[in-house]
């Protein structure tokens, strides 16, 4: 359903990571859509990421000083307090300056103040939860929220069920085309037959087990016989291209950071990656077979609690993280070997897509602003 409003003006709040930002991004991207007139403003946490991905993605953003609570004792929690207090202020400013029509919270330290003080002026709340596990802060916000969006089934345990609307995460808009063809994506990475690809998943920075596990497993992996594209993240992306100058493995393909993912999962026969909501998604999009190791680094173990909504539903395989090391590349190799299980695998996840997500957010936000109106 398609609503149309004119000159809307919506701020989208939050950040921090990349699970926080592409969606945010996404949603902008179908806001405008939808109403080319409305007026879109971020408001995210200064010195993190989306003060650089979300111009270079064309929308003017604000940064708040706010910061995270450290769950151990540090001296850096009264610096918490102070910037939490200060950009609540800003916040305010910030709603009295943009006048906006509805605000949306992605999640991540500059969600909360913005979300509160929107609600404590009555001006309409969505909350957009990526996670099978709600973190504190959007449980917090959810009594402040008119509607709040989900990626997963059974979320009425952590929110009112009046509220939720089950719309799945957005992801990157590269991944709705996948024309690809396979002989783009072999010349693009500049693998030759037709072995079977392993894509190998660590994130912006890297995931260090997922790394270790590659790297001392190199010459078993060198032996299958299959092609290794091993996206290594930034601190591990030396450690890589060193190993591999001395081992001589031209069938593992590494990459800091890999720009085509459309090209990587139209040639990945199966994934190893964490767990974070967007990678996840991501996979279920693309109806690829995966070996999720979910990070112990994370709030509330939710990356584990992501990868068992897929495991109890045989939709993906699950290698915890403390074993990685000696059980993640063999569990990888059988598998890569087991065709009825990759298809089985395969028809699992890609029923648990929820497509034109982003979409379906705009036309929520829209609702909000139209009922508030009315």
């Amino acid at each position: 359903m398609q609503v149309m409003i004119m000159r809307s003006n919506i701020i989208i709040s939050g950040g921090g990571t990349g699970g926080h930002v592409f969606p945010a991004i996404a949603i902008a991207d179908a806001l405008r859509e939808r109403d080319k007139n409305v007026n879109i403003l971020f408001v995210g946490a200064k010195h993190k990421m989306e003060m650089d991905r979300v111009p270079a993605a064309g929308y003017s953003i604000v940064g708040l000083p706010v910061t995270g609570f450290q769950r151990r004792l540090s001296h850096k929690n009264m610096l918490f307090f102070f910037n939490l207090f200060a950009s609540m202020l800003r916040a305010r400013k910030i709603l009295d300056n943009f006048k906006p029509d509805a605000v949306v919270g992605v999640g991540g330290y500059a969600s909360g103040p913005v979300v509160r003080a929107a609600a404590s002026r009555g001006i309409p709340v969505l909350i957009q939860e990526q996670n099978s596990y709600a973190g504190v802060t959007n449980r917090l916000l959810a009594k402040k929220a008119a509607r709040i969006c989900v990626a997963y089934e059974g979320m009425d345990k952590y929110f009112p069920a009046d509220k939720i609307v089950l719309t799945g995460n957005p992801v990157r808009r590269d991944l709705f085309d996948m024309s690809a063809s396979r002989e783009e994506a072999l010349s693009w990475f500049g693998i030759k037959g037709n072995s079977k690809v392993i894509l190998v998943l660590g994130g912006s920075l890297g995931a260090g087990s997922i790394n270790k596990s590659i790297s001392e497993n190199i010459e078993k992996i060198r032996e299958s016989g299959i092609e290794l594209i091993w996206q290594t993240g930034s601190y591990g992306i030396r450690s890589a291209q060193e190993l591999l100058a001395k081992t001589g493995s031209d069938r593992v393909h590494v990459h800091q950071f890999i720009s085509r993912m459309d090209l990587a999962y139209a040639l990945a026969d199966l994934v190893i990656s964490r767990a974070g909501a967007g990678t996840i998604s991501e996979l279920c999009l693309t109806g690829k077979p995966a070996i999720l190791v979910p990070s112990p680094n994370v709030a509330e173990d939710h990356q584990t609690k992501n990868a068992m909504a897929l495991v109890e539903r045989d939709a993906a395989v699950l290698v915890e993280d403390a074993v990685s090391s000696t059980g993640l590349v063999p569990a990888a190799l059988e598998l890569i070997d087991d065709s009825n299980r990759l298809a089985g695998l395969k028809e699992n996840i890609a029923a648990m897509a929820l497509p034109d997500s982003a979409s379906h957010i705009a036309d929520e936000i829209f609702k909000l602003i139209k009922h508030t109106r009315d």
